[in-house]
């Protein structure tokens, strides 16, 4: 199976991962674009959502309560953070577009230790890495220091001619100071006409796959490192989805180029 799910390019539903179809256990996720009037109904089963409105606004209602106007950028390549809406499990959801609008959600189990709440924007850690031609910006929707039973959720965009996600990177190990976390990368690019590079491959190259990937594209990262590269003229955004037996984000750099990080 290939670990690049193109989008759907026309309809409601750009991209729908489940654990089935992933073949893996905890991260599920969709993109919805959507045009004013719309509604979406769905539950939230025996799953936590986080809800990210990548552009446009929504109403939301969870078990009736409502939720006005989230929403409040025209584009993800903006500078400024999204809004969110964290859902626990056993949940019932209706979205309303007030225009057109994207939607992210993503998903992971849980039991229901936290109430649903909007997450706004200005609580939203938001930061550079990097340096030089790997300079990123970073926006941390959900991290481990917010509350949630399994979900990590970042947005990061990579300016054109940089790399992200790099060195290359994985956590796909219990210790050696790695955490377990399965990933989706969820990518735009601007302009949307462009394509951008993924690898996702391992240390014995069991699994080795590169991607070129179009705008709304998403990537399945089950193990492995990880990089992305963004070309000459294309910024490249994408929304991270990551969960698994603990949430906690800790990473290897592939040893053999982590000499970049020695060298500054």
């Amino acid at each position: 199976m290939s670990l690049l799910v193109k989008a759907h390019r026309s309809g409601r539903l750009i991209a729908d991962v489940t654990p089935e179809s992933a073949g893996w256990t905890h991260v599920g996720f969709r993109a919805l674009r959507l045009v004013a009037g719309d509604e979406e109904h769905f539950g939230s089963g025996a799953r936590e959502l986080c809800i990210t409105v990548l552009s446009g606004q929504i109403d939301a209602e969870v078990d009736g309560r409502r939720h006005s106007a989230l929403g409040n950028r025209g584009s993800v390549f903006e500078a400024c953070a999204p809004t969110a809406l964290y859902v626990p499990p056993d949940r019932r959801v209706r979205l309303t577009a007030l225009g057109p609008a994207e939607v992210a959600v993503s998903s992971a189990p849980a039991r229901g230790l936290h109430p649903a709440r909007v997450i706004e924007p200005g609580q939203m850690k938001r930061s550079v890495r990097g340096q030089g031609s790997n300079t990123r910006h970073v926006c941390d929707i959900l991290p481990e220091s917010e509350p949630a039973e399994g979900l990590l959720v970042v947005e990061v965009i990579t300016p054109a001619g940089h790399s992200s996600s790099y060195p290359p990177h994985k956590h796909d190990t219990v210790g050696q100071g790695e955490t377990v976390l399965e990933e989706t990368y969820y990518h735009q690019l601007n302009p949307a006409q462009g394509f951008a590079f993924q690898r996702v491959y391992t240390d014995d190259r069991s699994l080795d796959e590169t991607m070129a990937v179009e705008h709304q594209d998403t990537v399945l990262v089950p193990r492995g490192y990880h990089p992305c590269v963004a070309p000459h003229g294309y910024d490249l955004y994408y929304l991270n989805t990551m969960a698994g037996p603990q949430r906690h984000w800790a990473f290897r750099n592939d040893p053999a180029h982590e000499w970049m990080l020695a060298a500054r």
